[in-house]
């Protein structure tokens, strides 16, 4: 029976490039995000690369759906946790603004990071596995601009390197992606590159999806460091 990789948050950019990073290696791959309309997109893609893939729609926020959600796809070796916001025009107020209230609605893109490690923890640690976070950058420096989310950026990342720590003598692996970058071919991607006069010139501010995957794989094989970064700022 093949190990299972569930890939949350999946889009266009760095989750398609993890799952077909683990596909290569023999995973089955379980994708799992909001938009369903580009599953079938995605499903026909890794099947075209010799991968098993099955695909949920979920907002990662409806607690319920996500819980009931992972009991129907069952137990899984690997975890990529990679959800957040995609509109750039939900981006909160630079921090000297920033509310009580926009600190919590940032906090949602941790929760149910914690909700998905205690429902599949037991069934991880049974097969010696590993957990995958991506956050961003302003996690580890000062970026005002980004007001709450620098906030929830810095407990995921906290959680993921902490949870390392916690799991490294149970033979679990815990890691954080930190992305400093506009990873191509994602949806802020599109979205930068379509605006020009908004954002300016993309030259030397992108990351290379497969790139980020490739160092994620060898993180989980190798063990050897909880974090990552990635930086063209």
């Amino acid at each position: 029976m093949s190990p299972t990789a569930l890939v949350l948050g999946v889009g266009p950019g760095l989750g398609m490039s993890i799952a077909h990073r683990f596909g290569r290696e023999g995973y089955d791959v379980v994708l799992l995000s909001r938009r369903g309309g580009r599953h079938a997109d995605y499903v026909k893609a890794l099947a075209a690369a010799g991968v098993q893939a099955r695909a949920f729609a979920v907002d990662v926020r409806d607690r319920e759906r996500l819980l009931s959600t992972l009991d129907e796809i069952g137990p899984v070796d690997v975890v990529y946790y990679g959800p957040g916001a995609t509109d750039l025009n939900d981006v909160p107020g630079e921090i000297t603004t920033t509310t009580s209230e926009d600190a919590r609605a940032a906090m949602n893109w941790l929760y149910p990071a914690v909700d998905v490690v205690q429902h599949v923890l037991p069934g991880v640690v049974e097969r010696g596995g590993g957990l995958l976070f991506a956050g961003g950058l302003s996690a580890v420096r000062p970026m005002p601009v980004l007001g709450a989310l620098a906030l929830s950026s810095a407990a995921l990342r906290n959680y993921a390197v902490t949870l390392n720590a916690a799991l490294a003598e149970k033979g679990v692996y815990a890691g954080t992606l930190t992305i400093g970058g506009v990873v191509e071919r994602g949806d802020i991607h599109q979205t930068v590159k379509s605006m020009p006069e908004r954002f300016g010139s993309l030259a030397g501010h992108t990351l290379d999806p497969d790139d980020v995957a490739e160092t994620a794989w060898r993180m989980f094989v190798k063990r050897d460091r909880a974090e990552e970064v990635f930086s063209t700022l």
